[in-house]
């Protein structure tokens, strides 16, 4: 399994909401290229990227720290947060992110989301965001028509390599994951699979990994000490 250690973007900064509320925010570096060289020296492989201020607005904010989180990085880099025409795909790959993540756009216009794995194959993921068994929108504010099975189905169908699920209500509580639901995606999604939300020990990077998940993001666990980066990397290998 691959760790993916996290830096969500506002205003340039490193920042970390609690369950997505824009509210209750804390600024974690006004650095974020130092953080990323922080997880290359600690043996990250990847980056998870995340335009908070993106997300709800279907722009691009967080474009140029992150082009430049790559450059000093290196590192493989995956970014989501208000990708919704094909224009922005095409501005993040072309500058060198690896993958664009969908989100909103994918659960507001699945056909949008077909085009998108039409045009670039694996080089684009579907984040899938889930409150109370229903798939979330709009950087969480919202709640889309579909339940959680019936999304991934589609996203089966329309041939979508990577899905990165998110229970908003275990993200930045520090109080684990939502095993039972990764366990569950396994059985109806045969593609890859990376955990978020909640992962807040190395016991749970470790029983993730036992599920056969292809990877899991790490995010406020980091940054409060809570995991160590080379450590949870170190067992997610094994």
């Amino acid at each position: 399994m691959l760790i993916y250690p996290a830096i969500d973007l506002i205003d340039g900064k490193a920042v970390r909401l609690f369950q997505g509320d824009y509210d209750q925010m804390t600024v974690f570096g006004d650095d974020p290229t130092l953080i990323a060289r922080d997880f290359a020296d600690k043996g990250a492989t990847r980056i998870h990227l995340v335009d908070l201020m993106g997300a709800k607005s279907s722009s691009m904010p967080a474009f140029e720290v992150a082009c430049a989180i790559k450059d000093a990085s290196g590192l493989f880099c995956e970014i989501g947060g208000g990708i919704r025409t094909m224009d922005a795909i095409a501005r993040y790959l072309d500058a060198g992110i690896d993958r664009a993540i969908l989100g909103t756009a994918a659960a507001k216009d699945p056909a949008f989301a077909r085009e998108a794995v039409e045009a670039y194959g694996d080089r684009i993921a579907i984040g899938i965001d889930v409150r109370d068994g229903m798939v979330a929108t709009q950087g969480w504010t919202e709640l889309s028509e579909y339940s959680l099975e019936g999304f991934v189905e589609i996203m089966r169908e329309i041939g979508v390599a990577t899905i990165i699920c998110t229970d908003i209500s275990k993200d930045g509580a520090m109080q684990g994951t939502n095993l039972e639901m990764y366990a569950k995606l396994s059985e109806i999604f045969d593609g890859d699979i990376v955990a978020s939300g909640g992962v807040s020990t190395l016991a749970d990077v470790e029983a993730l990994a036992a599920l056969g998940l292809h990877g899991a993001i790490i995010g406020k666990a980091y940054y409060t000490g809570a995991i160590d980066l080379a450590q949870a990397i170190e067992i997610a290998s094994r």
